[in-house]
């Protein structure tokens, strides 16, 4: 992968788009006594994600996964568009460009395993977590340094509104 050929695409980034499992967490789930599924989100991912909304960035969830709790997690962070129980990504990918007039070649896509496959290859930057399967790793533009769960959202969210002095712009450059 060449940093130069991904950085060339931040500057044009107006929307960002997320898979779930593995990405905005480490993949894993531990199941409680009741069957309920539980998992684990870094603070740092909700950070930048409030940090993009707030600074205008269209904020965009797609996954195969219907958890309420983890919806209302996102909701929480200001998150609007959210398709749960999307099993064939690229139909909510077409439904979301088409109802915000977005341009593809402005998506930053971030997934980590096969459904988000062919999803990954329509947009303008495919990108993915350090711990994605190789199929995914291959095609993205930008294979983040941090694994899904740790990091890897706040990343590519920091990049991009860095380059386009977005990223705490009125923050005082010693905290940096």
């Amino acid at each position: 992968m060449d940093e130069k050929n991904y950085k060339e695409y931040l500057q044009h980034i107006s929307t960002f788009i997320f898979d779930v499992d593995g990405v905005l967490t480490d993949g894993t789930v531990q199941v409680t006594d009741t069957g309920g599924l539980l998992r684990r989100m870094s603070v740092k991912d909700g950070y930048a994600l409030k940090t993009a909304i707030d600074m205008g960035f269209n904020i965009c969830i797609i996954t195969g996964g219907t958890n309420e709790g983890v919806k209302m997690r996102l909701e929480g962070l200001g998150i609007k568009d959210i398709f749960l129980g999307a099993h064939h990504k690229i139909d909510q990918l077409n439904e979301y460009l088409t109802t915000h007039h977005i341009k593809s070649e402005n998506v930053l896509y971030m997934g980590d395993d096969l459904p988000d496959f062919p999803v990954m290859q329509l947009i303008g930057l495919p990108c993915c977590p350090q711990d994605a399967v190789p199929e995914i790793k291959n095609i993205s533009k930008y294979v983040s340094h941090k694994n899904g769960g740790y990091g890897a959202v706040r990343d590519v969210i920091e990049q991009v509104l860095k380059v386009q002095g977005k990223w705490h712009k009125n923050f005082d450059a010693k905290y940096d």
